[in-house]
């Protein structure tokens, strides 16, 4: 740690939600019909802490595919329908959120209307209750700096003080990108099958694959009044 951390700001897709494999094989099966072919590997790697206006290029500039006017909503609604019967918290997150003598909030690249349903799923809306943030809120999302930059302003902390816990590499990009600690959290189903392209990109940035170690790397961290 490089100074003292005031704020801890989660990523939530892969983060606190387990969600990413989820919503991985929904697009890879969308795409499927549109005679793009991908694989886990491929969205780890191409499009993971990206929004859907930047996967959609992406596909574009891959694929020369162009995505139906429909395709994000009814992504959307494939997804959240998926949610409701499959999704769940990452392992050990509750004790971590439960645990933390510092605030903390939210900032994702998913949309305020996913967020905000998935977190209602695992029971988690009243933990981050105002302390929201998602890349509609700033004009360019990861891995530039704003989203996080934006998060920190409105908690009132300065970016050297926050520690961001992110899955992808756009999303550590963004928060080395605004100047604060990062730490990359690997204990997503979605990490568990594939190469870690963050890790190969970025091997001295602080790596966790389980939950269960936060507090042992992050002591100060941890409430005394538990």
């Amino acid at each position: 740690m490089n100074a003292k951390i005031d704020l801890v700001i989660f990523d939530c897709d892969g983060v606190v939600i387990d969600s990413e494999i989820l919503s991985a094989q929904v697009l890879i099966d969308m795409l499927a019909y549109l005679t793009v072919n991908i694989d886990r590997g491929y969205v780890q790697q191409h499009f993971l802490g990206c929004n859907f206006k930047t996967v959609s290029q992406k596909i574009q500039n891959a694929f020369n595919v162009t995505l139906p006017n429909s395709f994000e909503d009814d992504y959307r609604e494939a997804l959240l329908n998926e949610f409701g019967s499959a999704l769940s918290t990452t392992d050990g997150i509750n004790e971590v959120l439960n645990n933390l003598a510092v605030p903390k909030c939210i900032a994702t690249s998913s949309s305020p209307a996913r967020t905000a349903k998935a977190l209602d799923i695992v029971n988690l809306s009243n933990c981050f209750s105002n302390t929201i943030f998602t890349s509609s809120e700033v004009k360019r999302g990861k891995p530039a700096p704003d989203l996080f930059l934006h998060a920190a302003k409105q908690m009132g902390v300065k970016p050297e003080h926050c520690l961001v816990i992110e899955d992808s590499e756009a999303g550590v990009c963004a928060a080395i990108n605004a100047n604060m600690q990062v730490l990359h959290y690997s204990g997503g189903q979605h990490m568990q099958a594939a190469i870690n392209y963050v890790r190969k990109v970025y091997p001295n940035v602080a790596h966790l694959t389980h939950w269960q170690q936060f507090f042992t790397a992050y002591p100060a961290l941890k409430s005394k009044n538990i």
